[in-house]
């Protein structure tokens, strides 16, 4: 039997990624909808509901949700989810602060229901070959370059701007979501520097500089105000060769040749791991990067900029 889900949010990264994905899969049926901007929506089928405490008092059967809505929302929602007995899918980033998903996790774990900080950027065609690759090999240094247009991926979405919302590390997460899984020893931030808009809260633009357990260098250059194709690359340097990630993970070269050049559904692995999760009844929450994302907002050296309008 299938797992009956709402969608909690429904904007753009809901629309164009989680649906598609639950249409697709076998595992899932997608019962309702809520999103309090929208009071009907025919794409919003089959149910909708202008706000979550109407979809949990309809005579609407649901077994879990997918919070989509912005982070600065999800605590709340999270935990009427919980205590309701619905299994929780969150967005990245899983929440706005480390001790408010800590939080989730105890309740979760008291309710007795899965809890699943995803990061979607781990089910790109390439991640698990790199990983696998990188097992055997040791690693000199990790280099991250992580740019796009904010006005192109994140249009109007001015919470991404205010204090929760991570500004340029929204998109940032991704990259070291995929660091943390495939690179073998764990790194740590030693220094970062931040550009700050005058008149926002988050940063536009970032530069971090971490260092693995051995020493090697990890560092990432972020920034929201690329113009033209996006760069999402990472490239790792070891002493038995170099592997390139490229399109956010969907191409892999060894030594510049390519091994893999793939256009895959990454919420398609994300709702595959929801659903073996509940199989077995169980939670999965790795905030490693999310951490990393904290230490720099703590640590880094913040400048200001030139305001940022869209």
């Amino acid at each position: 039997m299938s797992t009956r889900i709402a969608m909690i949010g429904f904007g753009k990264i809901a629309r164009d990624q989680h649906r598609p994905a639950l249409a697709a899969s076998a595992d899932f049926d997608l019962v309702a909808t809520v999103d309090p901007q929208l009071q009907s929506d025919p794409a919003a089928t089959p149910a909708h509901f202008t706000d979550f405490d109407a979809l949990l008092a309809a005579d609407v059967d649901v077994d879990a949700v997918a919070l989509c809505v912005p982070p600065q929302h999800r605590f709340a929602m999270a935990c009427q989810a919980i205590e309701a007995g619905l299994h929780v899918l969150l967005e990245k980033p899983p929440g706005i602060t480390l001790s408010e998903v800590d939080d989730l996790e105890q309740r979760a774990a008291t309710a007795g229901v899965t809890l699943y900080a995803s990061w979607h950027s781990r089910h790109a065609p390439a991640i698990e070959a790199a990983r696998e690759w990188l097992a055997t090999q040791t690693v000199t240094a990790v280099e991250i370059d992580w740019r796009e247009d904010v006005t192109v991926f994140h249009p109007g979405q001015d919470w991404i701007w205010e204090p929760g919302g991570l500004g340029v590390f929204d998109p940032g997460i991704n990259a070291l979501s995929i660091a943390t899984h495939i690179l073998v020893r764990p790194f740590a931030l030693r220094e970062a520097s931040l550009d700050v808009p005058g008149n926002c809260a988050t940063p536009i633009a970032a530069k971090l500089s971490f260092q693995d357990t051995a020493g090697a260098p990890v560092d990432a250059i972020l920034d929201f105000r690329h113009k033209g194709d996006p760069c999402w690359q990472m490239r790792v340097k070891t002493e038995e060769g170099e592997l390139l990630l490229e399109e956010g993970g969907g191409r892999m070269r060894v030594d510049g040749e390519v091994r893999i050049d793939e256009d895959k559904d990454e919420y398609a692995g994300v709702y595959a791991r929801f659903a073996s999760l509940l199989d077995e009844g169980r939670s999965d929450i790795d905030l490693r990067p999310f951490v990393h994302v904290a230490d720099a907002l703590m640590l880094g050296r913040r400048r200001v900029v030139a305001d940022f309008h869209e």
